[in-house]
């Protein structure tokens, strides 16, 4: 009876084609800007955790340890993870742009809350909560962006938008170089006026995302077929009014039921039954990844002053060109994502990042390089793998159905941050405190030869992704009831 009545109730649309066949607008500018901000966000808080670090350990009222800024910080991506299996849950079953709303308030409130900690507890706890928002964030921005974004741009734009984050990272190091300047601000005013930055930005783009729509793919398997098509019919007024084009007609079809809300067992049964090779694709990525990123990334500013003698206050500075490469990797090399494919591209930028990181860990160890040319160096591989980062997240928000896709997101996140994001910043906050250079060296060459792990799963186990629409990866579940 309710397989019958899944088919009576099946919608026949083209909405999907209609959204891919469109031209790039300014309506896709402002869901890039609008949404795309979550990365900035991310960027910032991670950056300012960072550059931050030896100012929150000189502050006459937190006085953290080393050990304590390595905890800070994976408590932060504990965070991350809880809010983005909550929120992905969520924003499967309420859409894409409620979700993405409340995410951004509760980050708002979190990141204004850090600037009044009193003890480390205190900072840890609202340090948790604001990695909950980003990570919460996260889970609907990048469904919202796949399900709006023309296939043929798809990569490219998520990408550039994932690199954003380093935007992010160059805003937290330009401002700790001003608010951090102990002839400018006490010490212990410095870092506080610095996590306002967040809230700042965080209010602006709260009235932006006001002109951003519902996912019409969401609402079409929602059965609100009538909602989808208006969106739609407004989206493509606004694209043929700024753009001047008489749009093709959407010849693809597809047909779903309507009852797109998928359950636990459906979620689970997709990624070990139906694509299990995907799964296994998703966690190498996302895990060799996050743990290449966040050993390096949460202690970059301890490496800086332990073994270089980096003022605190000077951290920003060596910041920004580091932030610079990896923003410029994915905007540079996204396109070719499109256009030579998934598979190499992925594949090509995990093995280079890996292998230049093993040539730095040599010569850190060697005592050849200075703060300059180990920024230089840290520049140079990062260019390479914030691409491969950006990349994964990519390949887990286009291969799995519409209707598990902020879930799915989130789960890969939540996974791959487990096994190799939120005891790295601990370790290497371990290694770097001890000051033997050889520990640190066996470190950076654990992280290499885990990206040249992720290069081969994607030799083995890549999707070709490129130029595709979403239901053309992955057939909707409720499409595949429809058919039954």
């Amino acid at each position: 009876m309710r397989g019958r009545a899944a088919v009576s109730a099946a919608i026949d649309t083209d909405i999907p084609a209609r959204l891919d066949r469109l031209p790039w607008s300014p309506f896709h500018w402002l869901v890039v800007v609008a949404l795309g901000i979550t990365w900035i966000l991310d960027g910032l808080e991670v950056t300012l955790a960072g550059s931050v670090a030896a100012a929150l350990q000189e502050s006459p009222v937190l006085r953290l340890d080393t050990a304590e800024v390595g905890a800070a910080a994976s408590i932060y991506l504990l965070g991350g993870i809880s809010g983005a299996v909550f929120f992905g849950w969520l924003t499967d079953r309420w859409g894409r742009k409620k979700l993405f709303n409340i995410t951004l308030g509760l980050y708002l409130l979190a990141t204004a809350a850090t600037a009044l900690s009193w003890n480390f507890w205190s900072f840890a706890l609202f340090r948790f909560f604001t990695g909950a928002g980003i990570g919460g964030e996260g889970t609907a921005i990048n469904s919202a962006i796949q399900e709006l974004i023309p296939a043929r741009f798809r990569g490219w734009t998520d990408l550039t938008i994932n690199g954003s984050f380093w935007v992010g990272a160059a805003l937290g190091a330009a401002g700790t170089i001003i608010l951090l300047n102990p002839r400018l601000l006490p010490p212990d005013w410095g870092w506080r006026s610095a996590f306002g930055i967040g809230a700042v930005l965080g209010l602006v783009i709260l009235y932006l995302r006001q002109f951003v729509p519902e996912s019409p793919r969401w609402l079409l398997i929602h059965g609100r077929p009538a909602e989808a098509d208006r969106i739609i019919a407004e989206i493509e007024s606004r694209v043929v009014t700024a753009t001047g084009t008489v749009l093709p007609r959407a010849l693809a079809r597809l047909r779903v039921s309507g009852r797109g809300r998928a359950t636990l067992a459906a979620v689970a049964r997709t990624l070990i039954r139906t694509h299990p090779r995907r799964t296994l694709l998703g966690l190498i990525l996302i895990t060799t990844q996050a743990f290449f990123y966040n050993a390096i990334f949460f202690t970059y500013a301890l490496v800086l002053t332990k073994f270089y003698d980096v003022a605190s206050s000077a951290v920003g500075r060596y910041m920004l060109p580091f932030a610079l490469g990896n923003f410029c990797g994915p905007l540079l090399l996204g396109r070719f994502f499109d256009s030579i494919g998934r598979k190499p591209m992925i594949s090509g930028t995990y093995a280079i990042s890996g292998l230049l990181l093993a040539a730095t860990a040599f010569l850190f160890g060697a005592g050849q390089l200075n703060a300059v040319t180990q920024t230089a160096a840290w520049t140079a591989i990062f260019f390479f793998a914030s691409a491969a980062a950006s990349a994964a997240y990519l390949t887990v928000s286009e291969c799995f159905p519409l209707e598990i896709r902020a879930l799915a997101i989130a789960l890969f996140y939540a996974a791959g941050t487990l096994l190799g994001g939120v005891a790295a910043p601990w370790i290497f906050g371990r290694l770097i405190e001890s000051g033997a250079r050889i520990e640190i060296v066996w470190g950076y060459l654990f992280g290499a030869v885990l990206m040249l792990v992720g290069a081969g799963g994607e030799l083995v186990l890549g999707i070709k992704a490129e130029r595709r629409s979403l239901e053309d990866v992955a057939t909707p579940l409720s499409a595949e009831e429809s058919a039954g």
